[in-house]
């Protein structure tokens, strides 16, 4: 019994010595990193259980030091042995949006069949993949689907305004409709009260970088094009 209680003893100091190792080694990635990159938002450090690397999710981005933060890895960690991206799966846990805080009244609202699946996505209107993902979107039935208008002003200069005409339209479904498949711009001057604005704001809060992007309903994002089989898939996946 003495001798099982001093190996206890000794895994319990060991796990706060390595407690205590991996906060001062954050103390001091924090540090190294805020002095490269100035201005930069770290939003956590975590030490990982391969390599002696730490995970730095850095505005928005997965990184990867050593201990001093001496040495920087820029790419995906994949275990071979079960064929999983294990830099992707973290990234979904850390970009996860809580559905309920999303503000849906700001988002047009389509449902098709019983639309008993739900899912939100961030979308542009001059952005040719959420063109293409519409035709994807098409061929998906029993769905309810929240669409922000999100002008990523950078990119197409003209999209701040179409979205605020699309939003002003009597009917702005269809003018969302019409505008992605024949370029119909709606006849109104985009001065109605309208979410444009702050859904900017919000896609910069959630740091949404790209259109289109996916939110599912159990919080899951997925960015990019995504034809309409892998749809089906990744909503079966994500369910609430």
């Amino acid at each position: 019994m003495k001798l099982a209680r001093r190996f206890s003893g000794l895994a319990l100091a060991a796990t706060l010595l390595f407690a205590a190792s991996a906060q001062a080694n954050e103390s001091v990635i924090r540090k190294a990193l805020t002095q490269q990159f100035p201005g930069a938002q770290i939003s956590s450090v975590k030490q990982t259980p391969y390599s002696g690397l730490f995970e730095v999710y850095l505005d928005g981005q997965l990184i990867y030091v050593d201990a001093k933060a001496q040495y920087v890895f820029d790419g995906h960690v994949i275990d071979l042995k079960n064929r999983s991206n294990l830099t992707q799966a973290r990234l979904n846990q850390l970009q996860a949006v809580k559905w309920d805080t999303l503000p849906l009244n700001n988002a047009m609202k389509t449902v098709k069949g019983n639309g008993a699946r739900k899912l939100v996505v961030f979308s542009d209107v001059d952005c040719p993949y959420c063109r293409k993902f519409e035709a994807e979107l098409a061929k998906v039935d029993n769905i309810t689907v929240y669409t922000f208008l999100y002008p990523i002003e950078g990119l197409h200069p003209k999209a701040v305004q179409t979205s605020k005409q699309i939003w002003c339209a009597p009917d702005r479904n269809k003018a969302w409709d019409d505008y992605i498949t024949r370029g119909s711009v709606p006849n109104n001057d985009g001065k109605c009260a309208n979410p444009v604005d702050a859904t900017i704001a919000l896609g910069n809060r959630l740091k949404v970088s790209g259109t289109p992007t996916i939110i599912f309903a159990n919080g899951q994002r997925v960015p990019g094009m995504v034809p309409a089989a892998q749809l089906e898939r990744l909503l079966a996946a994500n369910a609430k």
